[in-house]
C-alpha cells in the first residue's frame, strides 16, 4: 500500500468515527431535550425536570377528594420539589370562585354544565376533557334500618332525606333521576356539596341521601349503599381543564396527564368512578 493510499484510508476512518460521534450526540440531545416535538406529553417529563416543579393549585369537585389526594401524593413523589394544593367543594361554587379571579391552575368539575360556567366566562380555560363518570346511589345508615329499597321509598314522608343543592352536579343528577322515575321528593334540607349531604346521614341527622357511588364507597362501614335503576339516567361526566391564568403551566399539565394516565385511571376506578 503506497503512502498516499494509506493517508486516504486513514482519513476515511477518522471521518467515519466523527460521523458516528455526531450521530450519537444528536440522538442524546433529541432524547434529553425538554421539548421533544408534537409527540411529547407532560407525563413524560423526568422526575427532576426543571419544567415540572413548584406548586400547582387544583380546584376539584368534592366527590374527587379521596382519589385526587392519592394522585397528589403520587405526583409529588414522582416530581420532587413539587406541591399539589387542593380546594374541594361544590363544582358551582368552585366555578364561581374561578370566574371571580381566585388563583388556580386546574379545574376538575363534576359536570359539563358547571365547567361551562368557566369556559363561557371569557378566555379562562383550555378545551376540557372528560376523564371519568360517576353514578348515583342511595346512602342509608348501616344495616339499612328503614328498609330503603328504591328511589320511590325516599318519598315516604316519615323519612328524613337530604339532597345536594340543585345547582350542584349531584343535586342536578338526583333531580334528573327523580324526573326519570316521575317522582316528587321534598328533602328536609339541601346541602352545599355531596360530602355535606353524606355527612348528614353519617351523623344520623338524616335517614338517607342521594349521593355518588364513590362517596358511599369512601365512607366504608359508616354507610350502606342502595342501587336504584333511575341512576342510569343521571350519570355525570367529569371534565378537567388547564386554566389559562395558571402561573405554572407545565406542572399543571403534568398533573392533568397523571389524572388521564393508566395509573391515574386505576386509582379513580378503584374508588368507584366509571371510565370516560
Amino acid at each position: 500500500m503506497t503512502r498516499s493510499v494509506r493517508r486516504t484510508h486513514r482519513m476515511l476512518q477518522v471521518t467515519g468515527v466523527s460521523a458516528a460521534a455526531v450521530l450519537a450526540l444528536s440522538a442524546c440531545s433529541s432524547d434529553g431535550s425538554p421539548s421533544s416535538g408534537s409527540g411529547s406529553s407532560p407525563s413524560a417529563s423526568a422526575p427532576g425536570s426543571d419544567k415540572v416543579s413548584g406548586e400547582v393549585t387544583v380546584f376539584a369537585a368534592a366527590s374527587l377528594k379521596e382519589s385526587f389526594e392519592k394522585l397528589g401524593k403520587q405526583f409529588e413523589q414522582a416530581h420532587p420539589g413539587t406541591k399539589v394544593t387542593f380546594s374541594f367543594g361544590g363544582s358551582d361554587a368552585l366555578a364561581a370562585s374561578i370566574t371571580g379571579g381566585a388563583p388556580a391552575d386546574v379545574f376538575a368539575s363534576a359536570s359539563p354544565k358547571t365547567m361551562k360556567i368557566v369556559t363561557d366566562a371569557g378566555d379562562n380555560a383550555t378545551e376540557p376533557a372528560t376523564f371519568v363518570r360517576n353514578q348515583l346511589e342511595i346512602a342509608t345508615l348501616p344495616g339499612n334500618p328503614d328498609k330503603v329499597d328504591s328511589l320511590k321509598d325516599l318519598t315516604n314522608p316519615d323519612l328524613k332525606v337530604v339532597l345536594c343543592d340543585k345547582e350542584v352536579p349531584c343535586g342536578a343528577a338526583a333531580q334528573k333521576a327523580l324526573d326519570a322515575g316521575r317522582l316528587e321528593l321534598t328533602p328536609v334540607s339541601y346541602e352545599e356539596d355531596v360530602k355535606a349531604a353524606l355527612n348528614k346521614v353519617i351523623l344520623k341527622e338524616a335517614d338517607a341521601s342521594v349521593v355518588y357511588k364513590t362517596d358511599v364507597k369512601a365512607a366504608g362501614d359508616r354507610i350502606e349503599g342502595v342501587d336504584f335503576p333511575e341512576s342510569a339516567d343521571a350519570v355525570n361526566e367529569y371534565p378537567i381543564t388547564l386554566l389559562k391564568s395558571s402561573e405554572n403551566t407545565a406542572t399543571a399539565q403534568a398533573f392533568i396527564a397523571l389524572v388521564q394516565s393508566p395509573e391515574g385511571q386505576k386509582i379513580l376506578t378503584e374508588a368507584g368512578f366509571l371510565k370516560p
